[in-house]
């Protein structure tokens, strides 16, 4: 596994072009001068969790019995899933979002630092071809990728409108999909062996 890999695989995972609607609309009563700060503010936030769970995440799934073939099947299942709400959004959980200004729920968690996210860093650090260098710069790369796309949310909306935006979401989702699938059968394929 490559940083370039890694991070890529980790910036689709963290679904920065989809989660631009949804900050805009959790951030839509906030006043604007005050966006930034939050949008900062709670990617740092994802981000030491994401960090956290790359150095301790494997001695919790060692402590737990889980093998990494397990966590692989699981990981491209949950993964899955997850793309298929990006594909096919349910557009009556955006109703359940709390009023005022978010503070770590859901901005943070689980909209950054999500189980996909959380499952993946796991699997980059119990790969054996892979190091905690690379895991720890591919962290540092896509939650600076994220943060970086989600402080433009504003010009992004006004560039690419509503559709546009739920275009990018989709076609991140379908390629996300493919990760997923291969993530299952490398998983089953190990397991196999």
């Amino acid at each position: 596994m490559t940083i370039y890999s890694a991070a890529i695989t980790l910036i689709l995972v963290m679904d920065p072009m989809g989660n631009v609607p949804v900050f805009l609309s959790l951030l839509k009563n906030v006043e604007p001068s005050r966006r930034p700060k939050i949008i900062l503010r709670e990617s740092l936030i994802a981000f030491i969790i994401i960090l956290l769970f790359t150095f301790a995440g494997k001695y919790i799934l060692h402590g737990l019995g889980l093998s990494e073939e397990a966590l692989r099947i699981a990981g491209g299942i949950i993964l899955f899933l997850i793309t298929m709400k990006m594909i096919f959004p349910n557009n009556s959980e955006e109703s359940k979002l709390p009023a005022g200004e978010p503070f770590i729920v859901p901005m943070a968690v689980p909209l950054i630092a999500g189980p996909s996210s959380l499952a993946t860093v796991s699997i980059f650090t119990t790969q054996a071809n892979s190091t905690l260098l690379i895991v720890v710069s591919a962290v540092i790369i896509a939650s600076a990728t994220s943060t970086f796309i989600l402080l433009l949310s504003e010009p992004l909306r006004k560039v690419l409108g509503e559709r546009g935006l739920i275009a990018v979401e989709r076609l991140m989702g379908m390629i996300l999909t493919t990760l997923a699938v291969q993530m299952f059968l490398t998983g089953v394929a190990a397991y196999l062996k």
